[in-house]
């Protein structure tokens, strides 16, 4: 959660570049981002793995409008549509890009290699049959909006009850730190996303830090069985908004356009 998918950044960066906002290699450094390359396979005439540059074109010959993400986690398949055997995939990958216009959906598999803190990802994006059907429980973005401020909320009552690490000073220097990173760094989403679709993934962003700080912290001074269970128990239904809520931001410029709004 802390960090941008993989499928954000092509989703993202994909849409931006299908809608003319940006170039294509304008877009592939954005989506590539820290790795070393990323190639696709499978896609229909092609024999061998694809640059990204090709691949983005021939999807956009094929038909391809838009691009949404899904993030799916075991028991909830989060922007999925089928067939099982691309669901399959994209639950063991934990995220996936759906292509709109056209029936077909992009699972990465990475491949790393170097020693600890020198490690270089390869990525290939295996192209997919998919079913042309909603997604499963995405949210529109002020739902995901409303359901943020009341997941932080009712969390963070949990987590300071319970004592647990990650709910005071510590996470509020980590999160401020986060935000001072960011502003400095790369744009939350590409060019042609509406404000709020911005203003909600930042949120989610922030959500799933407090998450993470919880459990890499230890587990603070939830010293009981019963105590854990509560803290595990308050810290999964946070996460879950928080994964809806990106996948309402990422998907947002398709849906806008599938409601005529752009």
């Amino acid at each position: 959660m802390l960090s941008e998918p993989r499928s954000g950044r092509l989703a993202a960066w994909g849409n931006a570049l299908l809608a003319g906002f940006v170039s294509p290699d304008d877009a592939v450094h954005e989506i590539v981002g820290e790795d070393v390359v990323h190639r696709v396979e499978g896609l229909p005439g092609e024999s061998a793995p694809v640059g990204l540059t090709l691949a983005l074109g021939r999807l956009r010959t094929l038909g391809v409008s838009g691009l949404r993400v899904a993030l799916p986690a075991p028991g909830h398949p989060l922007g999925l549509s089928g067939p099982p055997e691309f669901n399959a995939r994209a639950m063991d990958a934990e995220e996936a890009v759906i292509c709109h216009g056209a029936a077909f959906g992009l699972v990465p598999e990475v491949y790393e290699a170097g020693p600890d803190g020198d490690v270089h990802a390869e990525v290939v994006w295996q192209v997919l049959p998919v079913r042309e059907a909603p997604p499963a429980d995405v949210p529109s973005l002020g739902e995901a909006e409303r359901e943020l401020a009341e997941g932080l909320r009712e969390a963070t009552e949990v987590l300071s009850r319970l004592d647990v690490a990650g709910s005071g000073p510590v996470a509020e220097a980590a999160i401020d730190a986060y935000r001072a990173r960011a502003e400095r760094g790369r744009e939350v989403l590409a060019p042609g996303y509406p404000p709020r679709a911005v203003r909600v993934l930042e949120m989610a962003r922030r959500v799933g830090l407090l998450v993470s700080l919880a459990r890499e912290n230890g587990h603070g001074g939830a010293v009981s069985s019963a105590e854990m269970g509560a803290r595990a128990e308050a810290l999964r239904p946070v996460e879950r908004v928080a994964r809806r809520a990106q996948v309402a931001a990422y998907n947002s410029v398709v849906e806008d356009r599938e409601r005529g709004v752009r």
